[in-house]
């Protein structure tokens, strides 16, 4: 079964990700400043489902790929290394757009909410580069049930995810304020991020056993 390490491994790089800013966060944000707090929580259950479409997806070829090309799992990893360097990179780069700073928007009814919130997340690339290349990284073949690890450490991205994006959306209008008057604190943000991704990218890419071992 799935190990401690992998589960760890996979709740770091997700960590990392939602907390760098992204389609998701600046629907989420941009919704609930510009319409309401609800809205906001709306549309994070069309963001829910979109992850739930990837990870249900993800296991279904993940079984097919270990089965038949086994040598797969090494270009996974090397990709995933090099994404997450390139999320590093975007968390270092100057002149990052703030979600925190939305353009007006007409409000939206629930279900337009909900589907935007699902389509946005489908077409997020990050989500989906997640769940290509990094989340197999984390699986042992040798260990068998790749559905159970996939769907352990598929729901563990979900959970953090959806807890840190409920966390923002609770808390968008302070935290809009925070940092218009503190925009140091965003990009000490980034950094930090940004330096916890590349030293797990330069760890995956270096580590000559299976990453999250």
């Amino acid at each position: 079964m799935v190990s401690i390490a992998a589960v760890l491994g996979v709740a770091a790089v997700a960590l990392g990700m939602v907390l760098i800013p992204g389609p998701n966060m600046f629907y989420l944000v941009s919704r609930t400043l510009t319409q309401d707090r609800r809205a906001g929580f709306v549309s994070l259950t069309g963001t829910a489902a979109g992850f739930l479409v990837y990870l249900l997806a993800t296991i279904a070829g993940l079984v097919t790929i270990f089965t038949l090309v086994p040598v797969a799992y090494t270009a996974l990893k090397l990709a995933g290394a090099i994404y997450l360097l390139f999320l590093a990179w975007q968390a270092f780069r100057p002149g990052g757009d703030s979600p925190f700073s939305p353009r007006p928007s007409e409000p939206k009814s629930y279900r337009e909410l909900f589907v935007m919130g699902l389509v946005t997340n489908l077409l997020n690339p990050k989500i989906a580069i997640f769940y290509v290349s990094l989340l197999p990284q984390f699986l042992d073949p040798a260990a068998g049930h790749i559905v159970a690890q996939s769907l352990i450490l598929g729901l563990t991205q979900i959970a953090i995810a959806l807890t840190v994006n409920g966390a923002i959306i609770a808390c968008a209008g302070a935290l809009s304020t925070f940092l218009r008057k503190r925009p140091r604190w965003m990009r000490a943000q980034r950094a930090v991020m940004g330096t916890a991704l590349a030293g797990f990218a330069i760890r995956m890419a270096l580590d000559p056993s299976k990453a999250g071992a």
